[in-house]
């Protein structure tokens, strides 16, 4: 197996500006020369564990944040539509008016199994688009099995991954582990357990940050070269010669 230079993501698919952090660093690693040398493992962060399933003004976002925050409905209106813009300039649509406000440990979850089947990456989109741009609950049972064929798994996996405690146990692993790197919010970009960013930086920022950790990893990871004698032999294709 080929060696990697490793990133380690810590979002929740509830963050706005985790999903808009996503936009950015693949915008960065897409114009990264060596992105087949690099391996990307999202973690679970949940922003807030005591959220109840079903919270007070659970299907207005502007209200339910203006009651948490102290703000005005109007306040907290101009901040979401500053935010939808945010999102726009980045190439994602946020139906804010639609969003169903929610405890995010099911989702995380789901993202804890599908990691298992190498899903944890299509996990995060499927979850992120699912919340902000379809206003989808993802809460309820029934769409999660939805979302989770979406993603890859089967019914019968989604129904293990919101029943057997071990993938709470992982969410809550994660969590720690963030937290002791540093960690205060998300999205977290911790790459090559050298360099962190937090928030959802820029892409030429985190650019610069993945060309510096790149260079340094090189120089301790070499790579090997061998003088071959080479004589005839048989590949994995079935030729032979």
């Amino acid at each position: 197996m080929e060696n990697k230079m490793k990133i380690e993501i810590w979002s929740d698919m509830m963050c706005p500006f985790c999903y808009i952090g996503k936009r950015n660093f693949e915008k960065a690693l897409s114009q990264f020369p060596n992105k087949e040398l690099i391996e990307v493992e999202w973690k679970s962060f949940q922003l807030d564990p005591a959220m109840p399933g079903v919270p007070k003004y659970q299907n207005d976002m502007y209200r339910f944040v203006a009651d948490r925050k102290g703000l005005s409905y109007e306040q907290s209106k101009k901040m979401h539509q500053d935010l939808i813009q945010y999102a726009k300039s980045v190439g994602l649509e946020y139906n804010l008016e639609k969003a169903l406000v929610t405890n995010s440990m099911k989702g995380h979850r789901i993202i804890q199994f599908a990691k298992t089947k190498g899903l944890g990456e299509k996990a995060e989109e499927t979850l992120f688009y699912a919340y902000f741009t379809q206003g989808k609950n993802l809460n309820d049972h029934y769409t999660l099995i939805e979302l989770g064929k979406e993603i890859g798994l089967t019914e019968t996996e989604v129904n293990t991954a919101l029943t057997d405690h071990l993938y709470v146990q992982k969410v809550e692993n994660d969590s720690r582990e963030a937290q002791t790197l540093g960690a205060r919010g998300v999205p977290f970009f911790v790459v090559n357990r050298k360099y962190a960013i937090a928030g959802a930086q820029q892409p030429q920022e985190i650019l610069q940050t993945l060309e510096k950790s790149f260079t340094e990893w090189q120089k301790e990871n070499p790579k090997t070269e061998l003088e071959t004698l080479q004589g005839k032999s048989c590949s994995p294709d079935g030729e032979c010669k």
